[in-house]
């Protein structure tokens, strides 16, 4: 989708004024905490820049024992996860433009190149916070499609970073990821303040379901079973460490 920014902005108002009149998700029951299926949201992640390999290993262990659905790690820890989860139903992850989001848009697609070079499976993405803050649409959108063309078919998840929007940017920042062909919604990256909210996962999942396929991963701040029931039910399809 080619739009300028005016055209954009017109397409958001009205989408906003469309997802206002909404009416609530509806909250759906959770998978049984008996079972496995809990254990197939979780992408297990480990981000900190002082992470040792030794950690890193415990990360995987701990993913293989769990059957968590992935390993989410900075770029240069891809291949070395890449090769620990090889044969198993868990897959790598990669975090890309992590945790500010503005670097330009070639430096982000390179990155995910050489991540599924590496080996990830899924990719993580921050979107250019001060660009939507901005109103520059069309700039969000194509550094959107453009790490989702250089992820080659794997499923990109773009993290909002909520704890600088309004509610209306969320819907401006759902919608326009959902456009450019995200796999995934996020709500942050936990390095710069805020948590997954209820409130923003069912903005969220409101915002995207049009799609159908689109889905919304909840990341930051989530410490207890209780609180990850609570975001599944309000809408998550995918929790983050």
């Amino acid at each position: 989708m080619t739009l300028t920014n005016d055209e954009w902005r017109d397409i958001i108002s009205l989408r906003i004024d469309e997802v206002k009149k909404l009416p609530d998700f509806v909250p759906i029951t959770p998978p049984s905490i008996s079972g496995h299926l809990i254990a197939l949201t979780i992408d297990h992640t480990l981000l900190k820049p002082d992470a040792t390999s030794a950690q890193i290993d415990t990360l995987c262990d701990e993913a293989l024992k769990y059957k968590f659905k992935s390993c989410c790690v900075n770029g240069s820890h891809v291949a070395h996860v890449a090769t620990r989860l090889a044969g198993s139903s868990t897959v790598p992850c990669c975090v890309i433009g992590f945790p500010l989001g503005a670097g330009n848009s070639k430096s982000k697609a390179f990155e995910t190149r050489v991540a599924i070079e590496d080996g990830a499976k899924e990719i993580d993405m921050v979107l250019n916070i001060g660009a939507l803050k901005s109103g520059n649409y069309a700039l969000v959108h194509d550094d959107i499609a453009t790490v989702i063309a250089a992820a080659a078919s794997h499923p990109v998840k773009v993290i909002l970073e909520t704890t600088f929007l309004s509610n209306e940017e969320k819907i401006a920042a759902s919608f326009i990821a959902a456009e450019a062909g995200a796999a995934f919604v996020k709500t942050c990256t936990g390095f710069l303040g805020g948590a997954a909210s209820v409130a923003d996962v069912a903005l969220m999942k409101k915002t995207v379901q049009y799609k159908g396929k689109v889905q919304v991963k909840a990341s930051a701040g989530i410490r207890s079973l209780k609180t990850c029931l609570e975001l599944l039910e309000a809408g998550a399809d995918r929790i983050g460490t």
